[in-house]
């Protein structure tokens, strides 16, 4: 008898399960606007991308400026709203209904993902794993985060759908060779538009039954 594939769907964090995004881009905009005048729009040059990849870029050998922007991150996501995204706890609820394995994988770090628990202790149940920027070297748009969340799901890139809104993430998620299903939560559909296999706004009426519709 034929062994079932193992389905898995990885999840991006933040303008994927969560609507945070706009919020990143109020603190992230005020670091650009005072560290880096001369990059407009830097809250939209990190976005997916980890904390040590944003100073290795553009922080390099500024270990105060470094201090001061983890001290300043760490007090605001401490006060942060964490509201879902509309549509997705029906979906995931949906997904384990049709024994999809799914998983969190997302740049952000652990203590980061500690004040998410605080406000939702639930969160950790909804998915088998999370995996965070501790746990793999290269951030997006490298797909070794996500190779590796199939991985710890049994199941293989080829076999997964990542879910993002990020540039970054999207590039992650073809190069993984996944099946890449882009939000319009924080780029407009318009600017993702061929970079992922379909496009949703939210997941309001997406299920497990249009979700396999869609070839990678």
């Amino acid at each position: 008898m034929k062994e079932s594939k193992t389905i898995a769907a990885l999840f991006d964090f933040d303008g994927v399960v969560m609507d945070t995004e706009t919020q990143y881009s109020i603190f992230w905009g005020e670091q650009g606007r005072k560290y880096h005048p001369e990059l407009p729009g830097f809250d939209r040059l990190i976005k997916g991308q980890t904390l040590v990849q944003i100073y290795d870029k553009y922080f390099a050998g500024m270990e105060e400026a470094q201090t001061q922007i983890r001290k300043d991150l760490d007090l605001f996501e401490m006060n942060m709203t964490y509201d879902y995204i509309p549509g997705v706890l029906n979906f995931i609820d949906d997904l384990k209904k049709h024994d999809v394995k799914l998983a969190v994988v997302t740049s952000s770090n652990t203590k980061k993902m500690e004040n998410v628990y605080r406000s939702h202790p639930e969160l950790p149940q909804l998915f088998d794993s999370i995996v965070t920027a501790n746990q793999f070297k290269e951030s997006k748009p490298n797909p070794e985060c996500f190779i590796l969340g199939a991985e710890i799901l049994g199941a293989t890139p080829g076999d997964s759908y990542v879910f993002e809104d990020s540039f970054h993430g999207l590039k992650a998620g073809n190069a993984a060779g996944s099946t890449v299903i882009g939000l319009a939560t924080t780029n407009p559909r318009e600017a993702i538009e061929g970079k992922a296999h379909y496009i949703i706004d939210d997941f309001k009426g997406f299920t497990f039954e249009k979700l396999v519709e869609v070839k990678a």
